[in-house]
């Protein structure tokens, strides 16, 4: 009689009415604690490789020599910054990342330390500047000294390589030159 309350399973095992749910419990709270430890975990290290002390330097590369980070990753503006302030957050902010610094930043050689600086993003973070450009990273920049986000236009306005000027580098307009060369010749006749 008292096995008609519960429920039998699939290879007719008594399952008790408060056994399925205990085990839905514990493993929804099992899996929601292992979501929140991997999320703050991968927080940190976010932040712990992004937000040090900046140190910014010049390297040589295809489009002369620019600002790169610590990594020798060349660094960008965005010509839709306005008075010193980030206008790249949300999805802009994982395809161009911001140099982040707790402290202020170091100039390596050739940089000019009076031209360095901080401000302050939407998120609180503190973003470095360079002669009052927020400075930014590419995602597609892979390796060291590569330029792929030079000239790029995305999220409203063009990316630009930085100089040591702390001025937006334009590469030069590949323009090909065609000349034509026409030969006369004069021939006399007696």
């Amino acid at each position: 009689m008292q096995e008609s309350s519960h429920r039998k399973g699939r290879e007719g095992h008594v399952i008790k009415p408060g056994a399925m749910t205990r085990k839905v419990v514990v493993l929804t709270l099992t899996a929601a604690l292992g979501v929140i430890g991997f999320l703050l975990g991968a927080g940190s290290i976010a932040r712990s490789a992004t937000e040090t002390h900046a140190t910014v330097s010049l390297r040589k590369t295809k489009l002369g020599r620019v600002l790169v980070n610590s990594k020798g990753h060349t660094l960008y503006l965005f010509k839709k910054d306005k008075n010193g302030k980030s206008s790249c957050s949300g999805s802009c902010a994982k395809f161009w990342p911001p140099l982040l610094s707790r402290g202020k930043p170091t100039a390596g050689p050739g940089v000019k330390a009076s031209l360095l600086a901080r401000t302050r993003r939407s998120n609180g973070s503190r973003q470095v500047t360079y002669n009052k450009h927020p400075l930014y990273t590419y995602a597609l920049d892979k390796r060291a000294g590569q330029t792929n986000g030079e000239g790029s236009f995305a999220f409203g306005a063009k990316w630009y390589a930085v100089s040591a000027k702390g001025a937006a580098v334009v590469k030069p307009p590949t323009t090909t030159t065609t000349t034509t060369t026409t030969t006369y010749s004069t021939t006399t006749y007696p």
